[in-house]
């Protein structure tokens, strides 16, 4: 088995490639990586040798994407998190206001692009992409669905 704190930095790495927050990244990798039922921000401080400013301010940003869930401990006064079986599925569908946003935009935009411009098919371009994305996200989520169910049972087995 290999080292996975330095997996783990491999994978906050990437998902900075692709635009995330340093510390937001670390943190979601944390919580993928770890082998804990749930853990609180202060033990990802301390893994990651960060503040726990920077640690709360990575889960504000993470928590409205469904990947890092709250969950309830009976007894213990500190918050406890983890990454929810579903938090992949959750973000694509948590995606779909921003989908119909882009869509809404490039709408205003053909409407001010003149009909035969570059501009115009740029734009239509656009709004038919995400319109198709929007159609086609539930179908893949329950396909995923399936999938996992499928692998899971077969892990069961």
């Amino acid at each position: 088995m290999g080292d996975t704190r330095e997996a783990a930095e491999d994978l906050a790495l990437t998902l900075t490639r692709y635009g995330m927050q340093r510390m937001t990244a670390r943190v979601l990798a944390v919580l993928l990586f770890t082998d804990q039922e749930t853990i609180t921000a202060g033990e990802i401080a301390e893994q990651l040798g960060a503040s726990p400013g920077s640690v709360s301010g990575a889960i504000k940003m993470l928590t409205p994407t469904g990947l890092i869930e709250r969950v309830p401990m009976p007894g213990s006064r500190r918050e406890h998190y983890r990454f929810p079986d579903d938090g992949w599925p959750t973000l694509m569908s948590s995606r779909n206001a921003a989908v119909r946003m882009m869509q809404e935009t490039a709408e205003r935009g053909i409407a001010a692009a003149a009909p035969d411009s570059p501009a115009h098919r740029r734009l239509a371009d656009m709004r038919d992409f995400h319109a198709h994305v929007m159609r086609e996200m539930p179908a893949i989520i329950e396909r995923w669905h399936e999938l996992k169910r499928r692998r899971d049972q077969a892990a069961e087995s």
